[in-house]
């Protein structure tokens, strides 16, 4: 598996003669194999719209691309780590990642580009990666293994205790708002009961009427609240099918690795969506309107990465003078929400396919 740099550039007189001048300057010395990015004309909207957007796309992408690798990471477990198998159903659409990464057509029928930027984003992040989820992580796994009856406030008339799913680089803002996320939260009553690499399950105490509140203003800040009570009959029936199912796994095998192909190629093309956003909103928040940019997707030849970067650096210099001075640097850049530490003159967003640690 490889490495994309996705990246974009403003339209010269055409967008054609944007896609010519990287092809030459990238042609000699083999510095990358290159492909034009097929985005299609997405409704703008306000600029305040973009900025929330940039930032709310940058969350959206850490998330998915971990259910990504996640449920890849399932299909080796599944497949005992023989690499060549579990590649040849790592799929999206039906093809090889590579394949459908340099042919990208965006879906007109999942994502309708009639839809707000907005909406379009709400429709990548509802359900279909919710469900991708299921069996991956904290947000569905049981928990009878984890939690303890002391981790609760039981049988009390007014209070009680939830469970929620704080992703590992959010563990700050939950520290600093849990108590304000609604009236009524009993202050100092979080408590970190499990973490998994990427999340941690943390308990919290509230007035019952709060809840509500509290859940739809969690969701806000991107906090899971499990629909979970305490019920030491269930835990245990719970376990005992957890047993029951890990003996019976040659049977599940055939189903198991059918599913996690469908929800893997499921999340894979939603990331890639989201890379496409991306590259959206960020070039028209760079380049202005009226939007008239070229997406390209670079694929660099491992040799000559340094090579590559430097004349990708003197390509495009002139689109923001400031940006020679901070390239690789470690810092934020007023009006840009970047979730990668680099920045550059031009868009860039890097797509790693390598989503496997073979042993």
């Amino acid at each position: 598996m490889t490495e994309f740099w996705l990246i974009s550039a403003p339209g010269e007189k055409t967008c054609q003669q944007t896609w010519d001048k990287l092809v030459s300057a990238t042609r000699n010395n083999n510095l990358s194999t290159n492909n034009k990015f097929n985005i299609p004309d997405l409704k703008v909207g306000t600029l305040d719209v973009l900025v929330g957007l940039s930032d709310e796309l940058a969350k959206l992408d850490t998330f998915v691309e971990s259910v990504v690798k996640k449920v890849a990471q399932y299909m080796a477990d599944v497949l005992e780590d023989s690499r060549d198998k579990v590649q040849e159903n790592l799929l999206a659409n039906g093809v090889d990642l590579v394949t459908y990464i340099t042919r990208f057509q965006w879906d007109m029928a999942k994502y309708p580009i009639k839809q707000s930027l907005k909406n379009i984003c709400e429709i990548i992040s509802k359900v279909s990666l919710r469900d991708v989820c299921e069996g991956a992580g904290l947000l569905t796994r049981s928990l009878a293994d984890i939690v303890k009856k002391e981790d609760f406030v039981l049988d009390s008339e007014y209070l009680v205790t939830l469970l929620v799913v704080v992703p590992k680089t959010n563990y700050g803002d939950w520290q600093k708002t849990y108590e304000t996320l609604a009236e009524m939260v009993v202050p100092r009553s979080t408590n970190l009961l499990f973490e998994d690499q990427e999340s941690g399950l943390f308990s919290v105490t509230l007035f019952r009427k709060a809840i509500d509140d509290f859940k739809h203003k969690a969701r806000e800040n991107k906090f899971t609240v499990r629909d979970f009570q305490y019920n030491e009959e269930e835990m245990k029936a719970d376990k005992e099918e957890m047993t029951r199912l890990s003996t019976d796994k040659k049977k599940q095998f055939g189903p198991l690795v059918r599913w996690l192909k469908v929800n893997f190629s499921e999340a894979f093309i939603a990331w890639i969506h989201i890379k496409a956003l991306r590259v959206f909103v960020e070039s028209v928040l760079r380049y202005g309107l009226p939007v008239n940019f070229q997406a390209m997707l670079l694929q660099p030849n491992k040799k000559n990465m340094k090579k590559l970067r430097e004349v990708l650096n003197d390509l495009y210099k002139h689109l923001d003078s400031s940006a020679a001075a901070i390239i690789d640097a470690t810092m934020d850049i007023p009006g840009l929400n970047l979730s990668q530490q680099e920045y550059y003159p031009y868009v860039y967003y890097k797509i790693d396919c390598n989503l496997l640690d073979f042993k």
